[in-house]
């Protein structure tokens, strides 16, 4: 596993032509990979709307006019009840999204540990995305149960600004490094169609591919444009800028898991088994990604029936966290 590349290595492997670029992600993928396995994933927005930031990209944020509704934290039995249901439905992977811009130690702090340490003792992989983290913070979550934190880079650090001003490109890698110091799995990838070029999609991957640790998970998403945010013109992103993206990925980052996240729901069968073969081996399940559409639940089985690929079970790669741990005490903090 290399974490020495060059962003010259990386846009050589980037450019190269399609169908070669293709065959030697296929290559690497089935060397570290069962092309038939792919994890299913289940997004839920357990506290929606309202957030403080200019991500250029998101209806969530409060500045903007988008038809998004905000609602308070969701409760720990109606998470838990969403979470089986997700389990039913065949994904071993739940993540749970709050718009929020950095987490704070107080009583809603406490409830997603709460949840945390529920959808753990279901025997699903855990996931959060919730914004910056203190190192305190990642410890607690980690000792809750927490198998994995997205915290996505979006794009370059040359690009960054044009898309987030409420925060720098360095605080989101400090996340990543109290996240890992922790010892909870990474997920971090980016959105593509943004208005960037492809230097900084290689930027990105550049980024990713030079931390310390490889990303257990690198999602990526295609712009959707939502109305009522600056980004909401944007043109959509075509399916062989996704495949260079995802080949690249495998081939740089080979034992992540690349997930083919926001934008599926635009592509046909065919598209999406383009993107398998190019390395992609994880999806985003259920009919919403926090506030986007999402391909349904008949659609995604029609998916899997006609490709003959099986959802990948759940701690395949780690043991399931907390096993054995004693009961965690949530501190009770006021708001």
């Amino acid at each position: 596993m290399r974490t020495d590349w060059t962003r010259a290595e990386i846009a050589e492997i980037y450019n190269s032509p399609v169908l070669d670029l293709m065959y030697r992600a296929a290559t690497v993928h089935r060397q570290h990979h069962d092309p038939q396995e792919v994890q299913v994933c289940t997004l839920l927005s357990v506290k929606t709307g309202g957030c403080p930031e200019d991500c250029a990209y998101c209806p969530q944020a409060a500045r903007y006019h988008t038809a998004v509704k905000v609602h308070k934290l969701m409760e720990v039995d109606e998470v838990i009840t969403a979470a089986q249901r997700a389990k039913d439905t065949g994904s071993t992977r739940f993540c749970m999204g709050a718009a929020w811009r950095e987490v704070r130690d107080n009583r809603d702090f406490d409830k997603v540990l709460e949840m945390v340490q529920g959808v753990n003792e279901m025997g699903l992989e855990v996931c959060c995305t919730l914004g910056m983290l203190t190192e305190s913070q990642a410890q607690k979550l980690k000792d809750a149960g927490l198998y994995a934190y997205n915290h996505n880079l979006d794009t370059s650090e040359e690009f960054y600004g044009d898309i987030i001003s409420t925060r720098t490109y360095d605080d989101r890698l400090d996340t990543l490094g109290h996240a890992r110091k922790a010892g909870i799995s990474v997920c971090s990838g980016g959105i593509i169609g943004m208005g960037e070029s492809d230097l900084d999609r290689i930027g990105m991957l550049h980024t990713l591919a030079t931390l310390p640790q490889h990303p257990e998970s690198v999602p990526v998403n295609a712009l959707v444009p939502v109305e009522g945010t600056p980004l909401e013109d944007q043109p959509r992103v075509s399916v062989w800028e996704m495949i260079r993206m995802i080949a690249t990925a495998r081939i740089i980052m080979p034992k992540a898991m690349v997930r083919l996240s926001a934008g599926r729901v635009r592509m046909n069968i065919e598209e999406q088994a383009l993107c398998f073969l190019a390395g992609a081996n994880s999806i985003f399940a259920g009919d919403k990604l926090l506030t986007t559409p999402n391909p349904d639940e008949n659609a995604d089985q029609q998916l899997f029936q006609t490709l003959n690929i099986r959802p990948r079970k759940a701690f395949k790669d780690a043991a399931q966290p907390g096993q054995g741990r004693p009961a965690i005490v949530f501190e009770q903090i006021p708001l």
